[in-house]
């Protein structure tokens, strides 16, 4: 098939140990992906090429959605089914398939297609709040602190999430469109914490590392940390106001 489509009417650091980061990346892009769809693996290793991109913040979501056919996906978060199913409602076309691209979280593409992701990354730049927030955060005693500015010039709301992020994982697909094949995959999210609301005014957030791990994956398997500040809800996400990355949490042995 040439890519998988669906379509829905609605849808390491611990403790005295210090790192901070600030950043400005130019573009945030989720790749939802499936170890079940056969046109993914073209799109997972773009994601992989374009992660050696410092301006761009990229981020594998694995979505349940095709695990019917015959393959459970060992990385899929049902969330993140939500969450393109969220994107294209905001949008307002539809469009739910993998492997796509959401592009700082509001122009969509084929994740195969590296012409037309930076088209979309040029295309989302041309409005000047996207990612124009600088937050920083930093990971010390034992906790992640994420700090926001005041906004420059219009005020936007919007939402502050963390997510853990594997920045790799080799999968050998047992069943399925893709049996027998062993797969990479990158900067793989392993859940979203929302660390609260942003009204436009200075503020600070944090989260201890140990309320961090959810379901099947601990802090050992944690290689980076990621922030987005994000318009709207997430019901309804809208353009990405603020990024950063933070190296975290695995030991340098892993």
């Amino acid at each position: 098939m040439n890519y998988r489509h669906i379509t829905f009417a609605v849808a390491f650091v611990f403790g005295s140990m210090a790192a901070s980061a600030s950043a400005e990346p130019r573009a945030v892009v989720e790749l939802f992906t499936s170890q079940g769809c056969s046109s993914c693996p073209a799109a997972d290793k773009l994601l992989g090429e374009l992660s050696r991109d410092p301006s761009l913040m990229t981020m594998s979501l694995a979505v349940d959605y095709w695990d019917y056919l015959g393959w459970k996906d060992t990385l899929a978060l049902h969330g993140h089914s939500d969450r393109q199913r969220a994107y294209a409602e905001a949008r307002g076309d539809r469009e739910v398939y993998t492997p796509q691209v959401v592009i700082n979280g509001v122009v969509h593409a084929l994740g195969s297609d590296k012409s037309a992701i930076e088209k979309a990354i040029a295309q989302t730049r041309r409005n000047p709040a996207t990612l124009s927030l600088p937050l920083t955060m930093s990971v010390a005693d034992g906790k992640v602190t994420v700090k926001l500015p005041d906004a420059q010039g219009e005020k936007h709301n919007g939402e502050v999430w963390l997510c853990p992020v594997t920045s790799k994982v080799v999968v050998q697909i047992g069943r399925g469109e893709n049996h027998d094949r062993m797969l990479t995959y990158h900067n793989v999210v392993r859940g979203w914490i929302k660390l609260g609301d942003w009204n436009g005014n200075a503020a600070t957030y944090s989260v201890a590392l140990s309320d961090i791990p959810k379901g099947g994956y601990s802090l050992k398997d944690i290689d980076r940390l990621d922030v987005v500040v994000q318009s709207g809800a997430a019901k309804k996400p809208g353009l990405m106001l603020g990024a950063a990355s933070i190296g975290c949490c695995a030991s340098p042995s892993n």
